[in-house]
């Protein structure tokens, strides 16, 4: 790909409004600016925000369509347009600590007609990067750059033909996992995914858990994943697996409680259409550390 064009997605529920305008001011500050941006209002009015580079469409949304969503609300607008070869997604609390971030971007995908996604590393106001943030088993080696299975949906750059052939964003997942069925279905379809952590985005120290629903939809949108994604003799034993680690971390007995009502309606409610990965695909998630089912 000669030349990319990018656009960012910016997805708010109108809440931040200052951590969104400092976003945006990181990315004006960017010295290869992105072509076009949208800032989606997930439900929510959107303010004035200071002036910015490219195109800039804002989307009002109305209603909260959730994290995958509300993007793919700004994918349908870049699509619109015809003229987005990647698309930057970025946390609208996140910051751009670095000028040079969508030049990288460009040049990454310029390089690689098969890079699917790229994968920003994500560390705190104090520059440290939590294991949790690193796609690797056990988050270890957060500054080795190299091919992952899956990537973080704070800060995260994808490429357009990939979306077009793959798909977009799970909308029905709403919020959590949605990062690794559209992961799974890139591999299976043999794209690229690349863990970058020259490319930083700054974000608060914060726990997934703060939010009300994390407890039911996690355990609803893991079986929805091995249902849809897996080939069968893999269902159990991704679920048995993830079931046991949460019942070693979790301290609460009411998440707990969220937790299981949140499992028996995964396997209750219509998990989307079934499209199991190919053991190929498996075979070479093992290679890469990180097998489906850990």
């Amino acid at each position: 790909m000669s030349d990319p064009q990018v656009g960012v997605i910016v997805v708010t529920m109108g809440d931040r409004p200052d951590e969104v305008e400092a976003l945006l001011t990181s990315v004006a500050k960017q010295n290869a600016p992105p072509e076009r941006i949208v800032i989606v209002g997930n439900g929510t009015p959107l303010p004035d925000f200071p002036a910015l580079p490219g195109e800039v469409t804002y989307l009002e949304l109305e209603e909260n369509l959730g994290c995958p969503g509300g993007r793919n609300a700004g994918i349908a607008k870049l699509r619109a347009f015809g003229d987005t070869d990647v698309v930057v997604e970025l946390d609208d609390d996140g910051l751009l600590v670095q000028n040079d971030v969508f030049d990288r971007v460009r040049r990454l995908f310029a390089s690689d007609a098969r890079l699917g996604i790229v994968g920003f590393r994500v560390a705190d106001e104090d520059g440290e990067t939590l294991p949790r943030h690193v796609p690797r088993p056990g988050g270890r080696e957060p500054m080795r750059r190299g091919p992952v299975t899956g990537f973080l949906g704070g800060g995260h750059a994808l490429s357009m033909r990939m979306l077009d052939e793959v798909g977009d964003w799970p909308a029905d997942f709403f919020f959590t996992h949605e990062e690794t069925d559209l992961a799974w279905r890139a591999l299976d379809a043999g794209w690229e995914i690349l863990y970058e952590p020259a490319l930083l985005l700054q974000h608060p120290r914060t726990s997934p858990a703060r939010h009300a629903v994390y407890y039911r939809f996690t355990a609803r949108n893991r079986v929805w994943l091995a249902r849809r994604r897996l080939p069968p003799p893999l269902v159990p034993v991704h679920l048995g697996i993830w079931t046991l680690i949460t019942l070693l971390r979790t301290r609460s007995l009411g998440g707990l409680r969220a937790w299981a009502a949140g499992f028996l309606e995964g396997w209750r409610t219509p998990c989307g259409e079934r499209r199991p990965m190919r053991w190929r695909t498996v075979g070479h998630m093992a290679r890469l550390g990180r097998p489906p089912v850990i």
